[in-house]
């Protein structure tokens, strides 16, 4: 018997960014409907807009949620569930009120569809922090609303590029003050989060290695304050303690030529530019930011809104697509 294919709710991001191209490039493409069925949420006056930012003959097709059970899913019509809330005459790469309160609701409708079991995950274009908090909504970004809207208190951002997989201790937060929010037990959590997933994505025993904090993982207190072995060393013994396959602290300098020359499955990153600094050199179109932890499944573009080049129709989509295929990989399987 052959799976239903998943509905991969695709949601618009920023309107005013080169979310609507990157959805219509990768819905240009029969490889996605061969493996999902693709519902954009957003509004369907954009994504017709962008049809000429690069050279589209898709069909856009504004739906209400009533007719999402009947939808068909064939290659050459985008579906988009029309929320109508952005004006046509919307400036192209510009921080706006309007926009940012959009791509908040974009977001909560698809949570609430996922809840309900409408679609069965979450792939996010990307929103424009600036917007977001004008349009009233004080998120540090997509990670943190989903967490809110699901009522998850443990999560973490999960980035996955070729041969490099990196999941944070703290994200959007100071450098300071993550130092300050690192503690064992929130190390320790981390370590599970990369050991569950990994292990329900089919790796039997992932290996997982910790960052330190300071250079050279504080090399036996010559750097910084004891950091490490007030805060990670604890955690990755009690991880090992329970048989998860988990190293470190490790210097953090050497520690991901290790992991993508194959020595490691995953890397546990201490803050934001620690973990995001190597995957982006890998490719800002190669990276898929993941989150972990919570209740639903959801991957993302691991690229901003790009205001520079909105309209310009020359956006990869690369890294929309791989969003796409690891949303179908993550996503529950239905017979």
């Amino acid at each position: 018997m052959s799976e239903t294919k998943a509905v991969i709710g695709i949601t618009m991001g920023d309107g005013a960014g080169v979310g609507p191209e990157i959805i219509l490039k990768s819905l240009q493409n029969q490889e996605i409907y061969d493996l999902c069925h693709p519902l954009v949420i957003g509004d369907a006056k954009i994504m017709n807009r962008a049809k000429a930012y690069v050279n589209s003959s898709l069909n856009v097709e504004a739906v209400t949620e009533d007719q999402l059970s009947s939808l068909n899913y064939e290659h050459g019509t985008v579906y988009c569930l029309d929320l109508n809330l952005l004006s046509e005459d919307l400036p192209l790469g510009q921080v706006s009120a309007e926009a940012g309160h959009a791509a908040f609701e974009y977001l909560a409708k698809a949570i609430d569809l996922a809840k309900k079991q409408q679609i069965d995950a979450i792939c996010t274009a990307p929103l424009n922090k600036e917007a977001l908090h004008k349009g009233g909504h004080k998120y540090p970004g997509h990670t943190e609303i989903l967490a809110d809207l699901t009522g998850t208190s443990e999560f973490s951002m999960m980035l996955s590029a070729p041969n490099l997989k990196v999941i944070h201790v703290t994200t959007h937060v100071g450098l300071i003050d993550a130092v300050k929010m690192i503690n064992p037990e929130r190390v320790y959590r981390v370590i599970q989060l990369a050991h569950e997933t990994l292990t329900k994505s089919g790796i039997a025993q992932p290996r997982i290695a910790v960052c330190g904090i300071n250079p050279h993982a504080g090399e036996n207190g010559l750097f910084g304050y004891g950091e490490e072995e007030e805060k990670v060393v604890p955690a990755v013994q009690r991880a090992q303690d329970e048989g998860i396959n988990v190293v470190g602290p490790l210097p953090a300098d050497t520690l991901f030529f290790r992991t993508v020359r194959g020595d490691f499955d995953i890397v546990v990153a201490m803050y934001h530019d620690q973990g995001h600094g190597p995957v982006k050199v890998l490719g800002l179109d190669a990276g898929v930011n993941i989150t972990v932890g919570l209740p639903i499944i959801r991957t993302s573009v691991d690229h901003g809104t790009a205001f520079d080049i909105a309209g310009k129709g020359i956006v990869e989509e690369k890294s929309m697509m791989e969003a796409i295929r690891q949303a179908v990989e993550l996503a529950p399987k239905k017979p």
